[in-house]
């Protein structure tokens, strides 16, 4: 799943005295669309997702979607979408009725680009193909699908609905159902999860011939049931041989890594999370949704979303909770966050273009960055070297002051 990172607090330095140009050119726009309900709340779950009661409000969500996004309209008017990405939650709750009716309002408000990508993140406990033929006509043109693990020990361990039969189906389904381009979320690092266990999933994942493959370790976070009740997980050096053996396996067959935990065939990288790491712009619609958008004099603007599905159904409560517009201290941090995560990086010219601010502000702990071994000495390019990428944190923190 692709979610939005909140803005940062962290102050950073070496850009306060540059002055803020105007931006010539605005960076795409993209829009992402929470829908917060789910089966069941996984234990190592963080997102704001809730658990679905036997009837979801789609009318009254549906409504108040359109809504939320008539309120953000006056800051990108004139502008298109390159994409949409439907998260959660389990988006794939939804009837492909209430999505239609979605899809069009959003249309009706904002012009599609041509070949604009729109993903929907979906559970294969959800699946069932009548329902994902319709959201192919809908124009859904790819699919996230949430597998995690093909073992049943592990899939249990991790709280999922449906077991590996069920996972390999759904890939098939997708596929039947017209969708050529789809990722498939597969998690290592599981509770007692061997290197011959995380390596049988993957080669299992490869087998359904996936355009994208995002492949993450589980990590514990704050305010989920795995973070007060620790499963046991595999030592550090488990670990690094899981994550080094499964690279290669991937590179092996086709799968190019380009971003931390993200792998893609030839020209299927995520267009919606490629714009994300290069400081694009996006609307947040949704309860609890994140948003950043930038405007014509220089002003970058995070958003967010009230948080609480019954607070944003609720008509006497505001959709937005509160937005934050982006110091100049805090640019190189919010921008080198994304861009770094990427293993090409970005053409630097891409700094200026989309923060206003001079390339040059960054000289100082940019040197300092390279001479560490972590940034790679390449005046064009803004790219983490093959250490930095693994001590992203500690380069991360040579912009901060």
């Amino acid at each position: 799943m692709t979610h939005d990172s909140s803005a940062s607090s962290l102050i950073i330095g070496g850009a306060a005295s540059s002055p803020r140009a105007p931006l010539t050119t605005l960076p795409p726009l993209a829009l992402y669309i929470h829908i917060p309900w789910c089966v069941r709340k996984c234990p190592y779950c963080d997102f704001n997702s809730h658990t679905a009661s036997p009837v979801l409000p789609e009318q009254e969500y549906v409504d108040a979607l359109l809504a939320d996004l008539d309120q953000d309209l006056h800051a990108v008017y004139g502008r298109e979408l390159s994409s949409i990405f439907f998260g959660g939650g389990t988006p794939s709750l939804f009837s492909a009725e209430a999505l239609g009716r979605l899809l069009k309002g959003v249309e009706q408000r904002i012009t599609f680009a041509h070949d604009i990508e729109i993903t929907l993140e979906a559970n294969p406990g959800t699946f069932e193909q009548e329902k994902f033929v319709a959201y192919r006509k809908l124009g859904i043109n790819r699919l996230s699908i949430g597998i995690q693990s093909f073992q049943q020990e592990k899939l249990e361990a991790l709280g999922r609905i449906h077991n590996g039969a069920e996972a390999v189906r759904a890939a098939g389904m997708a596929r039947q159902a017209g969708f050529d381009n789809f990722n498939l979320d597969l998690m290592h690092g599981l509770p007692n999860q061997s290197l011959d266990d995380a390596l049988s999933d993957l080669r299992q994942a490869i087998a359904l011939n996936p355009t994208h493959l995002s492949w993450y370790q589980l990590t514990l976070e704050p305010n989920t049931v795995f973070w007060n009740q620790p499963p046991v997980l595999p030592e550090d050096d488990t670990l690094w041989d899981i994550q080094e053996a499964g690279q290669a396996l991937l590179a092996e067959h086709g799968y190019a890594q380009y971003e931390v935990s993200a792998y893609a065939q030839p020209g299927r990288a995520a267009r919606h999370n490629l714009n994300y790491w290069s400081f694009g712009d996006f609307i947040g619609i949704g309860a609890g949704a994140h948003g950043k958008l930038s405007h014509p004099n220089g002003r970058i603007v995070r958003t967010w979303k009230t948080r609480l599905p019954k607070d944003y159904l609720n008509p006497a409560k505001h959709y937005q909770a509160g937005e934050k517009a982006l110091t100049n201290d805090e640019m190189p941090f919010e921008f080198l966050m994304n861009a770094l995560r990427l293993t090409a990086g970005v053409e630097s010219r891409l700094y200026p273009e989309r923060t206003g601010l001079s390339l040059e502000s960054l000289d100082e702990h940019r040197r300092e960055a390279e001479q560490s071994g972590l940034l790679q000495v390449e005046p064009s390019r803004l790219a983490a070297t093959e250490r930095g990428q693994l001590f992203l944190n500690d380069l991360l923190q040579k912009f901060l002051s």
